[in-house]
Formats: C-alpha cells, structure tokens, sequence
C-alpha cells in the first residue's frame, strides 16, 4: 500500500509539474527567465549640434519624456513641472497600478541613468528592457517609441546626458496581481536598423509624430489594458485627475465624426494644443499640454492630419455630464447611455 500511495503521489506531482510546465509554456518563458532583450553594444553616440537640438525637441515636445519622468506642482490646475526635479522621477497618481514610478533619467549614476551606456538607454526607450535586463511597464509608452528611427533615438539619449543630474531614488514597483510576470513577456528586440520615417506627406509626418505623443494610445477606451477593436481615436480611456481630486475623467473622441472633433480646424487644434484649453475652458491637464506647445506649428498641422485621416468614431464621451454606461465601451463615463453598441 506504501508503495502505491508513494507512486499516485508521484504521479500527482508529475502531472503537476506538467500543468505548471504547459501554463508557462502558454503565457511565455519570460515569465521565468526575464524579457527577449538583445545584447547592448558599447557604441557611444556622437554628440553633434543638430543631435542635441532635435533630442531637446523631441523630449520637451512629441515624445513628453519629462511629464512622465518628473515631479508636478498639483496645486496648480495645470499641473506644471517642477523645473527643480526635471527629469528626476515621478510617482505617478495611478491607484489601479499602485502608484507606479517613473523612473529617475538624469544623469546621477546612483539613482539616474548616469551608469548606463547609451545602447542601454536607447534600449529601454524602444524596446522597453532596463540596464539590469528586466522589464519596464508599458505605461512606458516603448510599444509606441519603437516606432522611432535610429537617428531620433541617439537624438534623444545625448541630450538626456544634458540634464542636470539629480540625485532622487524612486520606489521600487510593485504591481498588482499578476501584472508584474505579464510584463515579462511584452518586450520584443529591435535586431535590425529603423531607418528614417516615411514624410512624404502631412499623413505621413503626422503618424510618426502621434506615434510619439502617444495619442492612439491615449485616446482609445481599454479594458484591463486592451484596447477596444473599432475605437481606434474614440476616446473612452480612463484616467484619474491629480488635479480634480483623482476624480475619474476620459480621454475624448478625437476622430471627424460629430461626436468627436469634426467642428475642429487647424487653427482650434493648434490653438487646443498651445493653451491647454477650448476657447475659454481649460482642458484636464493630464494630457501633456505643457509639452506639446513646445512644438511647431507645422508639426501640429501633420498631426492633425493624420488624425482627419483616420475613420470617424462614433462615440460620445463627456468629462462634465453625469457618468452613465456606455454599451460601446463598457465603462460609465459622460453620455454613456447616448452610445449606441452596432
């Protein structure tokens, strides 16, 4: 009987250790063994005028690297930056992901990224994997970034290496739930050469800027980090306003149907973008603003391009009417009940 019992025991654990063995090779062996990351080079990028001017403007402008990556004074309505703490990490107010920080991209070598080479850095702005090899969270918006040309990117890095360096260690993270082995297995290496965008064409200019300022990725309602198929710029995303009290607000419909932008011109979308505000009313500034009015006009002009170029969404999303469920979205959020599920 011993024997018995010791071999359905064995057999138990066999058929444990399959189960165990089928689940990580379903979710993916970077659970267990860390992110697909390639081998970092030590290439040391040169450092040239037209470099540190095009990295100065794609930080500060489309790729909004400091409204993420620094401290803000929320007792302004429009959040600005604290100039003192540029670039040297930020909590960010997210209670669903346990106020995630940003991480310190000064030049300190302690708690920046003073001790990085600049592969290591173009890295984990592309691909989304930090110098120790482990995963960022792709609130690190790299799914977009690696999108970005080579050229941009060594933009980018030497003129982070510019920054004062601030000595601020952030938090580690601490994700809830499974998030933290699911993050894991998002990385994928950049192995080959990303030469420059197409630029052709306003439509063409502009996607490989909206790319950058996230704006698909912004402007379309997820569910648990998914985003919904056909709401592509229909807004509907949830966010909670630092600046409202955490209160629960939704990025809006930015597509040419009427329930989105379709009464804006170039002028209303420029203007929207250097302000902060519609006309008269200032506009959540969870959306980064205090960057995107750093860039050109004609920038701005592809942007909103491209955006007119995409089919128009019907959805109606509203920050100041009672919050109602929305049958196209599945979440509550200002003339929910006006939608309308095909």
């Amino acid at each position: 009987m011993k024997i018995r019992a010791k071999t359905v025991v064995l057999g138990l654990l066999a058929v444990v250790v399959l189960l165990v063995l089928g689940a990580i090779t379903a979710v993916g062996w970077q659970v267990v063994l860390g992110p697909d990351a390639r081998p970092v080079t030590a290439e040391k990028f040169e450092v040239t005028e037209a470099r540190l001017a095009r990295g100065k403007y794609l930080a500060e402008g489309p790729g909004h690297c400091f409204f993420c990556h620094s401290d803000h004074d929320l007792s302004n309505p429009e959040y600005p930056i604290i100039q003192e703490k540029k670039g040297a990490g930020w909590v960010m107010p997210i209670p669903d992901l346990n106020n995630i920080a940003a991480r310190n991209i000064t030049p300190d070598p302690e708690t920046g990224i003073g001790s990085w080479t600049d592969d290591e850095v173009a890295r984990a702005i592309r691909e989304g994997v930090r110098k120790d090899g482990s995963a960022l969270f792709p609130i690190m918006p790299y799914l977009e970034f690696q999108h970005m040309d080579d050229e941009d990117v060594k933009s980018i890095v030497v003129y982070l290496r510019t920054l004062k360096p601030v000595r601020n260690q952030v938090p580690a993270r601490q994700l809830p739930g499974p998030l933290e082995y699911i993050v894991k297995t998002i990385p994928r290496p950049l192995t080959t050469p990303q030469p420059s965008h197409p630029s052709a064409t306003p439509e063409q200019r502009g996607e490989y800027l909206a790319r950058m300022a996230t704006c698909r990725e912004c402007h379309t309602a997820s569910i648990q980090g998914d985003a919904v198929p056909g709401l592509e710029f229909g807004g509907g995303n949830k966010f909670n306003d630092p600046g409202q009290g955490m209160k629960e607000i939704f990025s809006l419909n930015i597509t040419k149907d009427a329930s989105g932008i379709a009464h804006y011109d170039e002028s209303l979308f420029i203007q929207t973008l250097r302000t902060g505000q519609v006309t008269s009313r200032l506009v959540s500034h969870i959306m980064p603003f205090e960057s995107f009015r750093n860039m050109t006009d004609e920038d701005l002009r592809d942007i909103f391009a491209f955006i007119r170029s995409q089919p128009p969404v019907k959805h109606r999303v509203s920050n100041t009417d009672p919050p109602t469920l929305c049958p196209v979205c599945n979440q509550s959020h200002g003339l929910g009940e006006l939608n309308i599920k095909k």
